[in-house]
C-alpha cells in the first residue's frame, strides 16, 4: 500500500514504512530529518487578560504533552466549549490536530506560541473541524502580537484530498450542490481561502508590511490508494501509513468511518517519549484498534444517546459516524491504550455533558484511567 501526497499541483508517491519498535529505534529513524526547519526558543509571556506578569510556557519541562484546545462535538455554537482542536507538544514544538471554532484564540490562551507551531493535521473537512483553520495564518501569521509572537516560517498542513464525489442525501431528500467543485480537498480549500481573503491580505501587505499569507502555509492533500477506498466505501480495513516524519515525531494515519464523510482520518504520533493517538470522528472500526494498539494516550470522540427520544432511523444515522460514550471504554481496552481521554464530545440526550455520568460510562469495560476532556486541559505523558 502507498499514500499519494498531492502538493499544490505536483504529485509525489511515498512508500509506507512499518511501525518503529522502541524508543531507540524511534530516535534513530526520526534522525532522517524531514522538514527540520530551525527551532525557536520558548519565551515567557503574559496570557490574555493578565496584568502583564510573565509566565513560562505551561508545557515547559514536559517532553510530551497534549493540550485540549477545544472539545466541542459538532457545529452548533455553545458557551461552555469551543470547537474541536488538540495540540500535541513534543520538546516544546507544537503539532495541532483540527482547527475548530475558536482554536486559534485558544492556542494563545493555552500559553502556546505560534513560532513553535510545526504542523497542522486535519482529520476531515467538516466545518466544525476547520472553522478556524485559516485564522491560524490570517491572524497568527500577521504582525507579531503583544507577546512578540507570530508564525515566522511556513507551517506544513496535512489533510484530506478530494472526496471525488457526493453521496445521496439522507432520507432521499433533494438538496442543492454548492461550489464549482463540490468536493475540494485541503490544498484547493486553502487556495480558495487565499482568494476569499485576497483583499485583506493585499491591503495589509501594502499598509502594514505583513508577509504574503501564502508563504506561511504549505498544504498537502493525503490521498490513500490501493485499498479500494472511495466516497462510497470510506474506510476499508487497512494498515497504518506514514504521513510525515521529522526529528521529533512520526505521524501515522488510517481511514476511519464517519458516516458519508470521506476521507476521514485518525492520527497517531510516535515519539521517543511515548505515543498519542487521536481517533478523529469515527464509529467503531478495526482500523482504530490497529492504529492505537499499545498507545500511551488515546484521545477518542464520543456521544451520549442514552435517555434521548430520537427516532430509530436518526439514532442509527448518528451511530454511523460516532461512538457511544458507554462503549468507548471497550475500544480503549481492546487497543491496550494506557490512558483514555474523551474529546469532541456531545450529549444528544441532555445537551450539556455531565462529567460524573460520563466518567462512569466511559470507564465501562476499561481498566485504565479515563479523563473527560475540558477546554484548555493539559495532559502530560512524559
Amino acid at each position: 500500500m502507498c499514500i499519494t501526497y498531492c502538493e499544490s499541483r505536483e504529485t509525489r508517491t511515498v512508500n509506507r514504512r512499518g511501525f518503529l519498535g522502541g524508543a531507540g529505534a524511534v530516535a534513530a529513524a526520526l534522525g532522517i530529518g524531514v522538514m527540520t526547519a530551525g527551532r525557536s526558543t520558548a519565551q515567557p509571556f503574559s496570557l490574555p487578560g493578565s496584568t502583564g506578569s510573565s509566565i513560562q510556557d505551561p508545557v515547559a519541562g514536559n517532553k510530551l504533552s497534549v493540550v485540549l484546545l477545544g472539545t466541542q462535538a459538532g457545529p452548533p455554537i455553545v458557551p461552555e466549549r469551543t470547537g474541536i482542536a488538540t495540540a500535541v507538544v513534543v520538546d516544546g514544538d507544537v503539532y495541532v490536530v483540527d482547527c475548530g471554532r475558536g482554536s486559534a484564540t485558544q492556542y494563545v490562551h493555552a500559553g502556546l506560541r505560534f513560532d513553535r507551531l510545526k504542523a497542522i493535521f486535519l482529520t476531515h473537512l467538516h466545518a466544525d473541524h476547520v472553522a478556524d483553520y485559516y485564522n491560524f495564518f490570517l491572524h497568527g501569521g500577521h504582525v507579531p502580537n503583544r507577546f512578540g509572537d507570530h508564525i515566522g516560517q511556513a507551517v506544513d498542513v496535512y489533510g484530506p484530498g478530494s472526496a471525488g464525489g457526493l453521496p445521496p442525501a439522507f432520507d432521499g431528500r433533494e438538496v442543492p450542490t454548492v461550489g464549482t467543485n463540490p468536493t475540494p480537498g485541503t490544498v484547493e480549500m486553502t487556495e480558495r481561502l487565499h482568494d476569499a481573503y485576497a483583499y485583506s491580505t493585499n491591503i495589509f501587505m501594502r499598509d502594514t508590511g505583513i508577509r504574503d499569507i501564502r508563504t506561511v502555509v504549505n498544504p498537502t492533500d493525503i490521498v490513500v490508494t490501493e485499498v479500494g477506498a472511495n466516497y462510497l466505501a470510506t474506510a476499508p480495513g487497512m494498515e497504518p501509513f506514514t504521513v510525515m516524519e521529522d526529528d521529533r515525531v512520526r505521524v501515522s494515519a488510517v481511514l476511519v468511518p464517519h458516516g458519508v464523510c470521506y476521507p476521514s482520518f485518525a492520527y497517531r504520533f510516535d515519539t521517543e517519549y511515548g505515543s498519542v493517538t487521536l481517533s478523529g470522528d469515527t464509529t467503531y472500526s478495526d482500523n482504530i484498534l490497529t492504529l492505537a494498539q499499545g498507545t500511551d494516550l488515546l484521545v477518542h470522540e464520543a456521544i451520549n444517546l442514552e435517555g434521548s427520544d430520537l427516532p430509530p432511523v436518526v439514532r442509527s444515522h448518528m451511530l454511523d459516524g460516532h461512538v457511544e460514550v458507554q462503549k468507548v471504554g471497550e475500544i480503549a481496552e481492546r487497543a491496550s491504550a494506557r490512558r483514555l481521554v474523551l474529546s469532541h464530545i456531545g450529549d444528544i440526550a441532555h445537551g450539556v455533558v455531565d462529567p460524573h455520568a460520563w466518567q462512569s460510562w466511559a470507564q465501562r469495560g476499561y481498566s485504565g484511567p479515563v479523563t473527560i476532556g475540558e477546554d484548555l486541559q493539559k495532559i502530560s505523558i512524559a
